[in-house]
């Protein structure tokens, strides 16, 4: 799991860092809003520790500019603030949750446990694919890929029931709403689709072909 800490004091920087890394986490360090916002942006963090206060960017307005593009990394702030209205304007701006400054490394290891375990519940996945099905992204390599809302719903319904033949018959009712006859040729449109979006190798055939009945989301 990687986290990303952006925080500009040297002591609580040095200090999440240390106990991080000893916990088992891989850690990206960034002592300003712009790094940090850059950071957060290509690096595609498992977790993000943001200080409220930083230099060139504050943390608020990063906050609020990741999530127009990214909605499901946790985000905990780091801050000395603690009024109802800073809360309310974290929380509407994206935040996950708040830990108030100083605090206990045990409880801030606790509080990101839980996000990344609720971060996890909503992830499927099937070799380097990833799903989060809660925001609607999908990943391959860690790289995130632009689908349709068609493409989505079929490769989630797929991955869903990875390992078992999924019938053309089954695979329209599922995405496509459709309880009769109908050319199931858009099915293999939106297959060579995907295949082509997400880039598969020969050694990665995750979505095969079950010739005369349908398809199977397979390692």
């Amino acid at each position: 799991m990687k986290i990303l800490i952006i925080e500009d004091e040297p002591g609580i920087k040095s200090f999440l860092q240390q106990g991080l890394q000893e916990e088992g986490f891989d850690c990206l360090i960034a002592e300003t809003g712009t790094i940090g916002l850059q950071l957060a942006q290509n690096e595609n963090p498992d977790l993000i520790l943001l200080d409220w206060m930083l230099p060139e960017l504050n943390g608020l307005e990063l906050c609020k500019k990741f999530r127009k593009e990214n909605s499901s990394t946790p985000i905990i702030f780091l801050t000395a603030k603690d009024t109802v209205e800073e809360t309310i304007a974290g929380l509407q701006n994206g935040a996950n949750d708040f830990i108030k400054k100083p605090f206990h490394f045990q409880e801030l290891l606790e509080r990101i446990n839980v996000q990344l375990r609720s971060k996890q519940a909503n992830i499927i996945s099937l070799g380097k694919i990833k799903i989060n099905e809660q925001s609607r992204e999908v990943f391959k390599d860690e790289k995130l890929i632009q689908l349709t809302v068609k493409e989505f719903d079929l490769l989630l319904f797929l991955l869903k029931n990875k390992n078992k033949v999924c019938e053309r018959k089954e695979i329209l009712k599922a995405v496509w709403d459709i309880n009769f006859e109908y050319d199931s040729g858009v099915i293999d449109v939106y297959i060579n689709a995907l295949r082509k979006k997400m880039a598969f190798t020969k050694e990665e055939n995750y979505i095969q072909t079950i010739r005369g009945v349908g398809y199977m989301a397979k390692i």
